[in-house]
């Protein structure tokens, strides 16, 4: 066989996983038809949805993956079972309907709201929210319209943000064939998006917005905020946090969105995956160019870059999370959707002038680490690389903190890090 040929049945092959994974396997769809709130120990999420989906006549489906001519909204209450009925980062999908609250996620209102109706939504829910913070979260390639509800409705309540939730659900027929559909819906989106990005904007009961996209839902977010720069001159300074999840974006462009939008933008943080196999099947459907979302950080020239840029980066390559594409790590490891929702919930942007957030994430993960008092559990326990300063020079010592001075012992080293004399030497 040719090696052509080998090449496109290794794609064919990883295409057909692809079909033949976990996001086709079965459980009831149109689960948007409301039940009764029969679990009293469940949680409740409250969202708004603004969506350039059609709306549907098939009761429980509500909004389908075809382009509506206008925006629309709908205000939608998801039931998340109680402790313990499910994983933190899995979305408990019911195994029939009726939904059962007390096992499964479940949607207890959906209704649709004028746009003046949604404008009074929002500022109810700000005023609820202890800094008057909101977060605007964009879903990726092949969802369904209730597949953006229950996933941001997870992320909400694992993450434990208090920032009021606003989805922004664009028309993707869901599934894996209509991969141009998804991205020509995504530019068909740009300008409703921008212009929810503009009345926040405007909006004095707002004072901070963050933005958490997925996969190609990056591309949208980021046309948006390039139009409103562009637009204005600059972006507010109350949009504090960008956070790029797996990012389905050409390295290239994203050059110059970056650059379109000016020296005041908010503080990036890109999630990465070099094992995204999701994003390995885009390169090539792009020509083999880079996705941002799968990049190496530690290489030439994205290093360089993205620290000029001032982006910080969580490479999230060893983590092992439930999604068999390692495309929705960011959504589906407890830790990291956690550390997330409280950097938000304080206002700070996902990295500050101490603490790496690479440490924080140490100390969710390396407990067991800790208690076994050696430095390569401690290694094995925590297997995320964040690449900012100060996590690279604090590792060292935590892994030296856990063993203790050992006469004549050789220190354990992360990969990538030589034994020079001081943190910074050891891991540029």
């Amino acid at each position: 066989m040719s090696n052509s040929r080998f090449g496109c049945l290794q794609w064919v092959l990883i295409v057909m996983s692809i079909i033949l994974g976990p996001g086709c396997a079965g459980h009831p769809k149109n689960v948007l038809l409301p039940v009764a709130d029969t679990a009293p120990r469940s949680s409740r999420v409250d969202m708004l949805v603004a969506t350039t989906r059609s709306r549907s006549s098939i009761p429980g489906e509500m909004f389908t993956g075809e382009r509506g001519r206008t925006p629309a909204f709908a205000d939608i209450t998801v039931s998340i079972p109680p402790t313990g009925a499910r994983k933190e980062g899995e979305v408990a999908w019911p195994k029939r309907l009726p939904s059962n609250p007390a096992t499964d996620f479940a949607t207890l209102k959906a209704v649709e709201l004028t746009s003046e109706a949604a404008k009074k939504w929002l500022s109810a829910s700000v005023r609820k929210s202890p800094d008057r913070s909101v977060l605007v979260f964009i879903h990726g390639f092949n969802n369904r319209f209730e597949d953006s509800v229950y996933r941001f409705a997870q992320i909400v309540q694992d993450s434990g943000v208090h920032s009021a939730p606003v989805l922004v659900t664009w028309p993707s027929r869901g599934s894996l064939l209509a991969y141009g559909y998804d991205r020509e819906s995504t530019n068909y989106t740009r300008n409703a998006l921008e212009t929810l990005f503009q009345y926040l904007a405007r909006d004095p009961d707002v004072r901070e917005v963050s933005v958490l996209a997925h996969s190609m839902g990056n591309w949208l977010a980021l046309e948006s905020l390039r139009q409103m720069a562009i637009r204005n001159g600059k972006l507010p300074a109350k949009f504090k946090n960008v956070m790029l999840a797996a990012p389905d974006v050409d390295v290239d462009v994203f050059r110059s969105q970056i650059a379109d939008m000016g020296k005041q933008h908010p503080q990036f943080t890109l999630f990465v995956s070099r094992d995204d196999r999701a994003l390995a099947f885009s390169r090539r459907v792009w020509g083999d160019i880079p996705r941002l979302g799968s990049i190496d950080p530690e290489e030439a020239p994205y290093k360089q870059e993205l620290e000029d840029n001032k982006i910080a980066v969580i490479d999230l390559t060893k983590v092992k999370a439930g999604d068999s594409l390692n495309h929705a790590k960011f959504a589906e490891s407890p830790e990291v959707v956690q550390l997330i929702g409280a950097r938000i919930s304080e206002g700070q942007t996902l990295t500050d002038n101490r603490i790496g957030l690479g440490d924080q994430i140490l100390v969710a993960t390396s407990g067991t680490a800790a208690a076994a008092g050696n430095a390569a559990g401690m290694i094995l326990a925590a297997p995320i690389a964040v690449v900012d300063q100060n996590t690279r020079d604090n590792y060292a010592n935590q892994v030296g903190a856990l063993t203790g001075p050992k006469s004549g012992a050789k220190t354990a080293v992360p990969a990538g890090c030589s034994t020079g004399p001081s943190p910074a030497e050891r891991c540029n």
